[in-house]
């Protein structure tokens, strides 16, 4: 009898004690797994982000608030809103489409994803050829169309059909009543993207180009290089984006853009609320 229950109580012993060594390395290997975990996040983005989305990736990337973005890497692409959408289309990885307008996210909505706004672009006209400080929006529409501007002056917009800030540039000289002038004289340069024009703009390669205010901002252009084109002069520029891929990184994230602190930047940046 006494060899028995000093039997039971070694088996409980080990017993006791496996079930702690279990426990133990059950605990250990959570965290470990949580902790190395390496997840990238890809982005499609509009061109005219590439000057201020960097600045909200870092800001994302080291808010004491976000745990483990150190497992984190952010890729982003830059292009045209129209070239990324093709691409997604065609099966292109993205888990985030940060386009220049409504258009293309909404073509992607589904039961399961939908589109949401993150910001407002401005649209600006910029030169560092022609100084611009005495120039209003109604005096430009003149020298646009005076004999002087025929001979070899040029204006610069990106596409408008791909990209958003070329519709809007596009439309603005619509209701101006000189786009049609302009064409058929050969003075409109098109370019692929927001951010092709401001390289034309920028070098002088064209006199004028139809950019955005947030490039403009980044550069710390001069106040006689832009005139901030009236925004009721144009369809406000809403710039919307969608979760290709609904990952708890992508979900995170889109909501930091909707933030107050992702919104500052924004502001920052030369871009109207969203409100």
């Amino acid at each position: 009898m006494g060899r028995s229950l000093a039997a039971i109580s070694t088996s409980a012993c080990l017993l006791l004690a496996l079930n702690a060594c279990t426990a133990d390395n059950s605990t250990n290997a959570e965290p470990a797994t949580a902790t190395t975990e390496h997840q990238t996040l890809r982005i499609a983005a509009a061109a005219n982000l590439s000057d201020v989305l960097p600045n909200i990736i870092d800001s994302y990337q080291t808010d004491s608030n976000m745990s483990n973005q150190g497992n984190l890497d952010i890729e982003v692409t830059y292009a045209s809103s129209g070239k990324l959408y093709a691409q997604i289309k065609a099966g292109a990885p993205y888990d985030i489409f940060l386009s220049a307008n409504q258009e293309f996210p909404a073509k992607l909505a589904d039961e399961t994803a939908l589109p949401f706004t993150y910001t407002r672009g401005q649209l600006a006209l910029y030169s560092v050829t022609k100084p611009l400080n005495d120039f209003k929006p109604a005096s430009l529409i003149d020298a646009f169309t005076s004999a002087s501007f025929k001979d070899d002056s040029k204006i610069s917009i990106a596409n408008p059909e791909l990209a958003p800030y070329g519709a809007s540039a596009k439309s603005y000289l619509q209701s101006q009543k000189i786009y049609e002038k302009l064409n058929a004289q050969k003075s409109l340069i098109q370019a692929e993207n927001i951010g092709q024009v401001f390289q034309y703009a920028h070098t002088g390669s064209v006199d004028y180009g139809f950019v955005a205010q947030s490039q403009l901002v980044a550069i710390k252009a001069k106040p006689e290089q832009f005139i901030t084109v009236p925004k009721a002069s144009y369809p406000a520029i809403l710039q919307d984006g969608i979760v290709i891929n609904n990952t708890v990184p992508a979900a995170a994230f889109t909501d930091y853009l909707r933030s107050d602190a992702g919104q500052q930047h924004f502001a920052q940046a030369g871009y109207l609320p969203i409100q």
